[in-house]
């Protein structure tokens, strides 16, 4: 089987109270689709717990206007610890997610208007794209920034996730693993030095290389259409060491705590993964089962701890309350759910 990444999946982030959070995403980015909302013990993380298998209930969501997913968790057998210190631009984890939006100052007058926490000016990216920042309740960060993509409109001012910003220590050395083996090899720029775009930021002011990747093959999987392009970010901070995130902390605290790819082949990209000197550190062996959702998950760290997890899917719910899921393992990984599928999922939708 030729294994391949077929698109970022999810960003997966932890948060302080789980309801709050949900209906803060709900009513800034529209992601009030949820594929699930649990809550069980994680075994599989017992290596990033320091060995203790934890309890979280995790809810994944999605923007049926297009874009990825975020699973968003809490703990329920601890206390989630945020960072002792303050996150700075370029730390060594995610440090950004970025979100679609159709109309850029639209967006921008809507979360100023209606209460949005930390919205910063409009500025320009180093490719002269019009971006803006916002935070959630735990001071997570977030950047808008224009799409033209839309799978099904559903009357909100925000699509869904389009990427996110990752903290390296040479740009170089994680190109081997981002572009080479991920296949997010199409430069959108490369730059370094001050950046406008990032001034308003803890530690904006510095000087950072940044790259931005996408994939120049076709989005696969099922909901490829619905995902439309994503990019991953790295940034190099230059003036400074960077701090880790994580450091003293447990997958589980506050934080965007992972990278979550949709994969297919996971066993030839497993062995691709381990000749490149990232070998899973956990690996469900089988498929896990959430509900009606069945997946084969692992997980490996990139070379600067970054937790990524891949994802190859073999069952789905469409609509779970009605039973309604499709078995994805043996479909041709370019070839999309039908179209009438992924619109039910409005019938899943999530109002306040």
């Amino acid at each position: 089987m030729i294994s391949r990444i077929n698109s970022i999946q999810h960003i997966g982030l932890a948060v302080q109270d789980m309801d709050a959070a949900l209906k803060y995403y709900r009513k800034f980015f529209g992601m009030d689709i949820s594929f699930f909302d649990s809550v069980q013990p994680a075994p599989l993380m017992d290596v990033y717990t320091h060995g203790k298998t934890i309890t979280k209930r995790a809810s994944m969501i999605m923007n049926l206007q297009g874009g990825c997913a975020m699973e968003v968790l809490t703990p329920t057998s601890f206390k989630p610890s945020k960072s002792s210190t303050p996150m700075q631009v370029g730390d060594l984890h995610i440090f950004m997610v970025h979100f679609k939006t159709r109309d850029l100052n639209k967006h921008h007058k809507f979360a100023t208007s209606n209460g949005a926490i930390g919205v910063s000016e409009v500025k320009s990216n180093p490719a002269g794209t019009q971006v803006y920042d916002l935070k959630d309740e735990d001071g997570n960060w977030f950047r808008m920034e224009p799409t033209q993509d839309l799978y099904r409109e559903m009357h909100h001012v925000s699509s869904g996730v389009a990427g996110c910003s990752i903290g390296v220590k040479n740009i170089d050395e994680s190109l081997k693993l981002y572009r080479d083996i991920f296949g997010y090899d199409r430069v959108e720029f490369d730059q370094t030095g001050v950046f406008d775009d990032f001034k308003h930021l803890p530690g904006g002011d510095q000087q950072y290389r940044r790259i931005r990747l996408k994939q120049s093959m076709q989005t696969g999987g099922g909901f490829g259409h619905l995902v439309g392009d994503s990019f991953i970010e790295l940034v190099q901070a230059l003036d400074r060491e960077p701090n880790r995130t994580f450091k003293g902390r447990i997958w589980g605290d506050s934080g965007f705590v992972h990278l979550g790819l949709d994969v297919k082949g996971m066993k030839e990209l497993g062995g691709k993964l381990t000749a490149a000197g990232h070998p899973f550190r956990c690996d469900s062996n089988e498929a896990l089962s959430m509900g009606q959702t069945k997946v084969h998950c692992t997980y490996i760290d990139d070379v600067d701890g970054t937790l990524i997890e891949m994802i190859e899917v073999y069952k789905v719910p469409i609509i779970e309350k009605w039973g309604l899921f499709l078995n994805v393992e043996k479909r041709d990984p370019l070839k999309p759910l039908p179209a009438f599928m992924l619109k039910a999922m409005r019938f899943s939708r999530i109002k306040d």
